[in-house]
């Protein structure tokens, strides 16, 4: 590493460890991947109650980054012929349903790995430790209500990359966590990288938290659900997600020289597949978006009580990666990544959004009630402004979890046309989206990425 680099480094680390201290995260890793070199570095504790000091070996669930390991698995598949992203997913298990027969005949695996399945995606059931796992997950799919027409509209979808891990069953004659190993870990030489807790318990390894006005707390249960392990499942330390970043900077060959997937399927997975919102879109299971014109591809992760953050930036030979061990340590990631974006890249992002002006009568057309299985959202104009309250009905990480609590009610107004805006509170900058349907009419209130149709 260049004298300015270290110099550049040193900044980085002193910022982290700032932000760890005003946030209260008890533990962060983070990590960098410029001009082929990497740096990690650990602070802080891997469990308040059982304190170890997190290091560059310390082990963080990664949550939904997963999901672009196992589209990664489905792409090879897709090269070895085995696997076809555009014939319906019941060529490969005849009896998938979910409560919409349309959807359940038509959906293909490209729906699932661009989110654009439009049934429920938050089922979190855990049916079991065994090996039939996941075909008792995909069982219980047949009764996920359809939010939107199959293939319409992005609406992030857990339970569709539980039915993509079930397939790489199908395909292979075997368990996801050995077809894993066989098509991802192993060949990209992920040596610390795990699926099963009995295998992460042997290391060094950090546990969820949440903070509140008490400090932080250890959250349990810790291990997911073995049906979410394609979701979420993997769990590793900050040197192997930099190593697999440099995978995914490449042209598709491993370190070793060998060619794991085509440089077509590398920009398959990389460009976008679907619009989310604006320049935001999703490829196969990964985000993808531009800062000043520069394409970033990215991923986070969250599961009970750790918060996670992998970008990568093609163009400069670019990753850098945040692993927290608390629900709050989603900000710290979002803000180092902000940080290397503009102090290493040059890359400014620009200023949040901003209210627009907007009449009472233009924010009375948004109010309503707004709702999916999982969560609904009542708005309605009051003394000329537009108040939103949001409900969970569901808890994580399973569904005998209790739902968390009710955040306060917010004050919304427009940051563009058919985009919200929190105006203030804990939740100030957050946006929703209002999607309509072919003859103009508002169908939906996308939040946290998920479909909530209109009910009135």
């Amino acid at each position: 590493m260049s004298a300015e680099a270290k110099t550049t480094w040193d900044r980085l680390n002193e910022f982290v460890a700032a932000l760890t201290q005003e946030k209260r995260v008890p533990g962060v890793a983070v990590g960098i991947l410029s001009e082929g070199q990497t740096a990690t570095g650990g602070f802080g504790v891997t469990n308040v109650e059982h304190p170890l000091p997190v290091t560059g070996e310390t082990l963080f669930q990664i949550g939904s980054i997963t999901k672009s390991l196992t589209a990664m698995a489905v792409m090879r598949l897709v090269e070895m012929g085995a696997l076809q992203l555009d014939i319906p997913v019941r060529t490969y298990i005849p009896a998938f349903k979910v409560a919409d027969e349309g959807a359940g005949a038509g959906a293909t695996l490209r729906h699932l790995l661009t989110h654009t399945g439009g049934w429920e995606g938050d089922l979190f059931l855990d049916t079991g430790a065994g090996d039939d796992a996941l075909s008792r997950y995909v069982a219980a799919m047949a009764d996920l209500e359809q939010l939107a027409p199959l293939g319409a509209l992005y609406s992030y979808n857990n339970s569709g990359y539980s039915l993509a891990g079930r397939i790489i069953e199908v395909a292979t004659g075997k368990r996801y966590e050995a077809a894993m190993q066989d098509l991802v870990l192993g060949p990209l030489g992920l040596k610390r990288s795990y699926l099963q807790p009995t295998d992460a318990m042997t290391h060094r390894f950090v546990v969820g938290h949440s903070v509140g006005d008490k400090g932080a707390e250890v959250l349990r249960p810790w291990p997911l659900a073995r049906s979410a392990f394609p979701a979420g499942g993997i769990v590793c330390d900050i040197h192997d997600l930099l190593r697999y970043a440099r995978f995914h900077l490449g042209d598709g060959t491993a370190e070793d020289g060998t060619r794991l997937l085509s440089a077509d399927s590398m920009s398959m997975m990389h460009a976008p597949q679907v619009k989310v919102w604006g320049d935001d879109a999703y490829g196969f299971g990964w985000f993808v978006d531009r800062l000043a014109g520069v394409r970033r591809v990215s991923h986070g992760g969250g599961t009970l009580g750790q918060s996670t953050l992998l970008m990568l930036v093609p163009e400069r030979g670019f990753a850098v990666a945040v692993l927290t061990n608390a629900y709050q340590g989603g900000a710290i990631a979002r803000e180092a990544v902000g940080w290397t974006m503009r102090e290493v890249l040059g890359l400014e992002p620009p200023p949040g959004p901003k209210p627009m002006e907007a009449t009472p009568e233009q924010l009375a057309a948004y109010a309503g009630r707004y709702a999916s299985p999982a969560r609904e959202m009542e708005l309605a104009l009051l003394c000329g402004r537009l108040v939103g309250q949001m409900v969970h009905k569901i808890g994580f990480p399973t569904r005998e979890s209790p739902p968390p609590p009710a955040p306060p009610p917010m004050a919304l107004g427009l940051s563009e046309s058919d985009r919200l805006l929190e105006l203030g509170g804990p939740g100030e900058g957050g946006q929703y989206d209002i999607l309509r349907k072919p003859d103009g009419s508002i169908g939906w209130l996308r939040a946290s990425g998920r479909l909530h149709p209109r009910q009135r």
